[in-house]
């Protein structure tokens, strides 16, 4: 036997207002089977479930008109109603996942202080650019400490063309320490200690960096392996030896 529910138990049991109730019984979309003996509105069990398909219609945005000509519609029965919902509701919840995508993507950016679109930084940096990995990361290490801050205000503040630069500069840079591996040049020597000035300077675009904080960036790129490999395929070794030329020139200032 079906039990009735008064408007009151409905609208607590679907979430929405008396008055929306009211409003859908005035327009003939929802109207209660029964009433109480004092005369208000009666709710069936099959009342609560076409007043769910109601609510399931709107929440994927149909108008009250069409979900009336949906639901009364004498050639679609429930199941098919059912699945019809499940298909909408699939297709929604497809594209609230790629918003939600889109949406990590430009947090993930702004968290690096970096002012681009995903596309734009994917262009820049490539596919397999691995700042997204490191940002939550480096706000974890290093999110309280003024170089974290100063990195923040002035990325902010770079272009597109300014990271394009950025980019071209530092891939010339790292062909430059490769070669100085290959000829020969010994950490410390006057070549290794330029080169090493040059990386300092590279980081003091987004932060105050001193030969200390500088050594402690060359022991990170060995410690970590997404450094090291990063150094090590422009030239196997080449991680040990960007530390040897930083802690080398460190040493003697």
């Amino acid at each position: 036997m079906s039990e009735k529910h008064t408007v009151g138990v409905v609208a607590r049991l679907v979430g929405v207002s008396v008055r929306t109730l009211h409003h859908y019984d005035e327009i003939g979309l929802v109207t209660p089977s029964d009433r109480t003996p004092g005369g208000y509105r009666s709710y069936s069990d099959a009342d609560v479930e076409r007043l769910h398909r109601v609510l399931t219609y709107r929440e994927l945005g149909f108008p009250l008109e069409e979900i009336a000509a949906l639901l009364d519609d004498p050639d679609v029965d429930a199941l098919a109603h059912l699945r019809r919902q499940h298909a909408l509701l699939s297709e929604r919840i497809d594209r609230l996942h790629e918003m939600a995508a889109a949406v990590e993507k430009m947090m993930e950016a702004r968290s690096m202080g970096i002012q681009l679109t995903p596309e734009e930084q994917n262009e820049i940096f490539g596919d397999n650019w691995p700042g997204e990995e490191y940002a939550a990361e480096a706000e974890e290490r290093w999110g309280d400490t003024d170089a974290w801050k100063q990195s923040q205000q002035r990325s902010a503040k770079m272009s597109k063309e300014d990271w394009k630069r950025i980019k071209a500069e530092g891939d010339a840079f790292e062909a430059s320490l490769a070669q100085a591996m290959a000829d020969g040049v010994e950490p410390g020597s006057d070549r290794a200690n330029a080169l090493a000035e040059e990386h300092r300077a590279g980081i003091e675009r987004f932060y105050d960096c001193d030969h200390a904080m500088q050594v402690n960036l060359a022991e990170m790129y060995l410690a970590d392996d997404r450094f090291r490999r990063h150094y090590d395929d422009v030239a196997p070794g080449l991680a040990q030896y960007v530390r040897d030329v930083i802690v080398a020139n460190a040493e003697q200032q």
